[in-house]
C-alpha cells in the first residue's frame, strides 16, 4: 500500500486484522464500522467487532432526503459506543461507496480520526480475513460533534456558481448515465426526471480511482488521472454522482489522498439537479 498519500486516512486489511482484539474491546478507542446500503450481508458475516450501519435508514434523514442533523448524528454514534476521540475505521460494499459517504459525513461533523479500510468489504472477504455473524454490543457514550464543516460540501447554489465561473465539475457516474442514456446503474432506482449531466462536467468514473481489487490507486496514478482533465487542485473541484455516494469516493481521492483541499462533494447530486425545474443540463458523450 502506498505510504505517500497526502493524509494518513487509509488502513490496510492487515492493519485492521492485527488490531481485531482492540476493535472488539469495549474500553478501546478503536471502532470498526461496516456501512452498506442494506445490512443483510452484514448480518450474515462481517469483520469481528464491526458495527453495522445501514446507509439508507441510519445515515440519512428519513424526511428531508439529507444527511443526518447534528444531534441525530451524535445520537447514532454515541448509542453504538463511539466517541469523538475514537479512531474510527469505515468499510463497506461496492468498493466502499457508502463507507466513503460515511467518511465524508464524519468529516463534515468534525471527527478528526476517521479512516477507510482499503478495498472494503469485498477485499476483506475475498482474502480470507476472519468474519463472524455476532454483532458487538458496546456501552453507550456521549458523542459531541463539532462542525458542520461546510468547506467540504457543495449545494445547488455552489453548482450554479461553478457553472458560471467555469469551476471544474467531476461527474463520477458511468458514461451511460453521463450521456443521459440511462438514469441509474442497472438494478438501482431511477431517482431523476431527466438524464444527462451538469454543463461543463468532466466524466471521470469513480471506478477509475481504484484497482480491480477495490483498493485505491497510487498517488501518482490518481494525480495523472485528474490532470488529464485539467484538474490539479489549483481551484475548487465539485464532485457529484446520482445520490452522493460514488462522488464521495472521488472526493476522498481528491481531498484526502491527493490533498486537494478545495475539492467538495455535491451530495444532492443528480437526484437533486436532474429534478430541478429550469436547471441547465447537457446530454451526449464526453468529448475525447
Amino acid at each position: 500500500m502506498a505510504d505517500d498519500y497526502a493524509k494518513d486516512v487509509l488502513v490496510s486489511a492487515d492493519w485492521v486484522d492485527e488490531r481485531l482484539d482492540d476493535f472488539q474491546d469495549d474500553d478501546s478507542d478503536l471502532r470498526l464500522v461496516e456501512v452498506d446500503v442494506d445490512t443483510e450481508a452484514y448480518e450474515e458475516e462481517h469483520a469481528p467487532g464491526a458495527i453495522g450501519f445501514n446507509w439508507e435508514t441510519q445515515l440519512q434523514d428519513q424526511t428531508q432526503r439529507d444527511i443526518l442533523e447534528k444531534d441525530d448524528f451524535e445520537d447514532l454514534l454515541g448509542s453504538h459506543g463511539i466517541s469523538e476521540d475514537d479512531t474510527v475505521v469505515l468499510y463497506g460494499d461496492n468498493s466502499n461507496w457508502f463507507a466513503a459517504y460515511a467518511y465524508w459525513q464524519f468529516k463534515y461533523y468534525g471527527h478528526d480520526d476517521v479512516r477507510l479500510l482499503d478495498g472494503g468489504r469485498e477485499y476483506w472477504l475475498e482474502n480470507g480475513y476472519p468474519t463472524t455473524d455476532e454483532e458487538p454490543d458496546f456501552s453507550e457514550t456521549e458523542y459531541e460533534a463539532s462542525g458542520p464543516r461546510e468547506s467540504i460540501r457543495a449545494y445547488r447554489e455552489d453548482v450554479e456558481n461553478a457553472i458560471e465561473r467555469g469551476v471544474p465539475l467531476v461527474d463520477v457516474r458511468s458514461p451511460e448515465e453521463y450521456s443521459g442514456e440511462v438514469l441509474a446503474p442497472p438494478g438501482l432506482q431511477e431517482t431523476a426526471q431527466r438524464g444527462g449531466h451538469i454543463p461543463g462536467a468532466k466524466n471521470i468514473s469513480w471506478a477509475a480511482v481504484t484497482n480491480d481489487d477495490g483498493t485505491f490507486k497510487e498517488p501518482d496514478e490518481l494525480e495523472e488521472l485528474y490532470a488529464e482533465e485539467d484538474i490539479t487542485g489549483d481551484e475548487t473541484t465539485v464532485a457529484y454522482c446520482r445520490i452522493g455516494e460514488r462522488s464521495s469516493v472521488a472526493w476522498f481521492a481528491l481531498h484526502e489522498l491527493l490533498g486537494y483541499d478545495d475539492a467538495v462533494n455535491y451530495d444532492g447530486s443528480w437526484t437533486e439537479w436532474g429534478n430541478l425545474v429550469n436547471a441547465p443540463i447537457e446530454k451526449g458523450e464526453a468529448d475525447d
